[in-house]
């Protein structure tokens, strides 16, 4: 397995997310955000994509969104692997003295994963309940 960084485009996106049944945006939203984040890693088998991971944010706060490994792949540490090389991302940049959170939107029954790779449930004793708002056209 190759792990490929900044790499990840819009077919591959795109594909990997219909893999495990997560509904795709529209293709013009998509080619603009695939433009801004701030990290992707990509895991190649042969020369064909099996799984992605993207990281967006500031600097100070981060996001992993995307993690997807396509179902016959998973369970390989793919995805681990995948979301280390997000976290080594941020704690690279975080300069002496400074901090930066990341966060993320667990799939449902999927929380146990990022558990074991240090995230924590919120809320914990120093955050209230994550939050979100969608919004559809």
């Amino acid at each position: 397995m190759e792990y490929c960084k900044n790499t990840l485009c819009y077919d591959d996106y795109y594909r990997l997310r219909q893999s495990v049944g997560w509904m795709n945006f529209s293709e013009e939203q998509t080619r603009e955000f695939l433009k801004q984040n701030l990290y992707t890693v990509t895991a190649v088998d042969k020369s064909y994509t099996v799984a992605m991971g993207r990281l967006i944010g500031d600097g100070m706060y981060h996001m992993v969104v995307d993690v997807v490994v396509q179902p016959e792949y998973q369970k390989r540490g793919i995805g681990t692997h995948i979301v280390n090389m997000l976290i080594e991302y941020v704690e690279g940049r975080v300069p002496i003295g400074g901090r930066a959170s990341i966060f993320l939107a667990a799939e449902k029954g999927k929380e146990g994963f990022y558990e074991k790779i240090g995230f924590k449930l919120i809320p914990h004793e120093y955050c209230g309940s994550g939050m979100r708002k969608g919004i559809q056209k």
